[in-house]
């Protein structure tokens, strides 16, 4: 019986979040796309310095 209490109170609260939730507007996803493309920028950038100093490294 607990657990069918745990599902039911999860099915609710997905519920009412869903219905608050809203599709974001053009500027808010343009918004989270630069963002996310800054992020994955950092990223490589990062993993390439690392790379040039393990070359480096490797030639010494």
């Amino acid at each position: 019986m607990r657990l069918t209490l745990g599902i039911r109170s999860f099915l609710n609260s997905v519920n009412r979040l869903l219905k608050l939730a809203t599709k974001p507007g053009r500027s808010e996803l343009w918004q989270s796309i630069k963002i996310c493309f800054l992020g994955v920028i950092v990223v490589g950038v990062i993993g390439f310095v690392i790379k040039l100093i393990s070359i480096f490294m490797q030639g010494l």
